[in-house]
């Protein structure tokens, strides 16, 4: 394995473990509905930045991970990242020209599909109800998605990652 190749998954298996602590952090029950998807953000950012190296594989993977630690059905999340994180990487060369602010609104889009697909993998069944709270970590998601983006283009600058 090369330099670059270990650099290159360093990197990216380092920031999706800091994405799943502060997913799984415990937070007191009223700040607990603005933590957003922080797994799902570093997946987006990566299929955007580097999209023929981190696609559906890690998205799958992450999925089942996340559904594991966070006692949910196991497949939920790996389908709904999967899904999220193939619209990235077939729109990476658009999204990656638009300007933060831009991109802020496109991820909370994306966000907004990711809760859907939770909800109605979770719910398929039963008539749930959706209150506005459940949409609020989309919209603090898109809200830091410009600190995650200028944050990790650091590191993949730092590395040796192409």
């Amino acid at each position: 394995m090369s330099k670059n190749e270990m650099a290159f998954r360093l990197a990216v298996l380092a920031s999706l473990l800091v994405g799943m602590v502060l997913r799984i952090i415990p937070l007191h029950r009223e700040l607990f509905v603005y933590n957003p998807d922080w797994v799902l953000l570093f997946l987006i950012y990566w299929a955007l930045a580097i999209p023929e190296r981190v696609g559906l594989g890690y998205a799958w993977c992450m999925g089942l991970l996340v559904d594991a630690l966070t006692g949910r059905t196991l497949g939920q999340h790996a389908l709904a990242y999967s899904v999220i994180v193939f619209i990235s990487v077939k729109l990476h060369s658009r999204l990656r020209s638009y300007p933060l602010y831009q991109q802020g609104i496109l991820i909370f889009m994306l966000l907004l599909v990711n809760q859907l697909l939770v909800f109605l993998t979770q719910n398929g069944k039963s008539a749930g109800t959706i209150g506005m709270v459940y949409w609020l970590p989309s919209l603090v998601g898109a809200l830091v998605w410009p600190v995650v983006f200028l944050t990790l283009r650091r590191v993949r600058r730092c590395f040796p990652i192409a």
